[in-house]
């Protein structure tokens, strides 16, 4: 069974707000069964926990408008799950089409055989269809690339992405082409025996040149689309551990490396915000303004030249490894910098040369 946060990524629960159909005709867009350990709470509380792109607020106007559903029936936002209970939310329009078509998009294949794919993905474009990105997704991509194998069918949870990276990071996944190829690779990621490594720009001068990061990854209740960090011991969120460590240092933003124990979701970006060295143009974690620095127009003209250049959160996945789920090969593969990227460090190592040999002529 899929967890709950997966099961309402898409949901949007503003089509609450659309007046019901004439004939007054309901359509389950979502189905939730509350576990058997499950703990009486509101069932507002309960989906909030669960709903990516929603609000308190909304949910419970869903629930007063009589969307929210629990057996069957329509609840009130104090209703308290309960173990067992079946949570639907029913909207006045039929389910956006889900399924999963072929489309002819550019891949950068690096890896390939029978069981696998690993694949360098470009920044911008998301993995997997979801609320607002129904089409043109990598995975939309992979369909066609498998399109002439029909083993394969992309609409099965059994194949395709093991893991997931954000629309606006760029680097390396990987995907299973058979059942046996993801569950194995499945419970590597799950045992943490992965070896994940990425590239990011932040902002901000470290006085160590590596640290770990310790802190659960909770979403914001502020801000539904962002995470937050609670402490390990908070019974808050999910546990998640980064290490980092200097690769370059530039004054004022940093270029580091991170290892991941875990993959919660913007791990990497909640958590630097979390020590105070947010991503370099990394807006939705306050990385896009001018955090580090002069006051000098020139310092300022230099930062929007460098969001302009690379218009996105600095962050790459340079290494991936694992063993093969079939041979039992250690497999492990690194990327080059994209272009956006690339170009952002060399603007950096230039502005540093530049004010390092101003400084030494005087």
């Amino acid at each position: 069974m899929k967890e709950q946060e997966e099961i309402f990524d898409d949901i949007d629960i503003e089509e609450v707000e659309e007046a019901q159909a004439e004939d007054g005709q309901l359509y389950e867009h979502f189905r939730i069964v509350a576990d058997a350990g499950q703990e009486k709470l509101r069932i507002d509380k309960f989906l909030f926990e669960h709903m990516q792109h929603s609000s308190r607020n909304r949910i419970q106007a869903a629930a007063e408008a009589g969307y929210i559903h629990v057996n069957d029936k329509p609840v009130k936002s104090n209703y308290k799950v309960r173990p067992g209970d079946v949570v639907t939310l029913m909207l006045s329009r039929p389910k956006h089409d889900t399924t999963i078509y072929p489309e002819d998009i550019p891949l950068n294949v690096v890896y390939e055989d029978d069981y696998l794919m690993v694949i360098n993905k470009e920044a911008g474009m998301v993995v997997h269809p979801g609320a607002g990105n129904f089409s043109g997704t990598l995975i939309n991509a992979v369909a066609w690339h498998m399109k002439d194998v029909p083993e394969f069918d992309p609409n099965s949870p059994e194949v395709g992405l093991v893991h997931r990276i954000d629309k606006d990071t760029s680097g390396l996944l990987v995907v299973a082409k058979t059942p046996e190829a993801k569950s194995a690779l499945g419970k590597q990621f799950f045992n943490k025996t992965t070896h994940r490594s990425y590239h990011a720009l932040v902002w901000g001068h470290f006085t160590e040149d590596e640290g770990r990061i310790e802190g659960n990854i909770t979403r914001d209740p502020k801000d539904r689309l962002r995470m937050t960090v609670a402490a390990p011991d908070s019974g808050i969120g999910k546990p998640a551990v980064t290490h980092w460590k200097v690769i370059e240092k530039f004054g004022y933003v940093t270029l580091i490396e991170c290892i991941l124990e875990t993959g919660r979701t913007h791990q990497i970006r909640a958590h630097m915000k979390h020590i105070g060295h947010p991503l370099f143009c990394d807006e939705r974690y306050g990385g896009s303004e001018v955090l580090r620095g002069t006051r000098s127009s020139t310092y300022k003209a230099f930062i929007q030249n460098c969001f302009k250049l690379c218009p996105r959160q600095a962050l790459h996945a340079k290494t991936l490894g694992f063993v093969h789920p079939v041979t039992g090969e250690q497999m492990d593969f690194t990327s080059e910098w994209p272009e956006d990227f690339s170009a952002l460090i060399e603007k950096w190592r230039n502005y540093v040369n530049g004010a390092n040999a101003f400084l030494n002529e005087k």
